[in-house]
């Protein structure tokens, strides 16, 4: 019984142990044509397959520049899968909703620890774009 116990405990601290926080990150700039994207909605979140559910890791509004600056960390057994999302309506004329386009951050900026090393650079984005397999959000 005592073994069984002693079993059960190393089980769970070998469990514990091999999940790690990973954190990612993302900068850029988002445009609507020639005009800054302001007051956009962007979230960086860590998509996860099967029953663990998707988590936001970070989220905020572009700036008056439409600049904009996300960073957040994860505990999961396996690496993340940091996504990069934005919600606007740029050349969206009286649409419903809003526009959702989303965007996977590769492998190589997944940071062991609580806080990035390097963020991913996205650079300047025209919201203009129309993207494959865009959504739209209605909440």
């Amino acid at each position: 019984n005592r073994m069984r116990k002693l079993l059960i405990l190393l089980l769970l601290v070998a469990a514990t142990t091999a999940m790690r926080q990973q954190a990612a990150g993302i900068e850029g700039k988002l445009m609507c044509g020639q005009k800054p994207a302001a007051s956009v909605h962007v979230k960086l979140w860590d998509e996860d397959s099967g029953p663990d559910p998707d988590d936001v890791m970070d989220e905020g509004y572009t700036d008056h520049n439409g600049v904009f600056r996300l960073q957040g960390s994860e505990t999961e057994l396996t690496p993340i899968d940091p996504v990069f999302k934005v919600y606007h309506d740029c050349d969206d004329g009286i649409m419903p909703g809003q526009r959702k386009v989303k965007f996977k951050i590769s492998n190589s900026y997944i940071s062991p620890g609580g806080v990035p090393r390097r963020l991913f650079p996205l650079g300047v984005l025209n919201l203009e774009t129309i993207f494959p397999k865009e959504e739209r959000n209605y909440l």
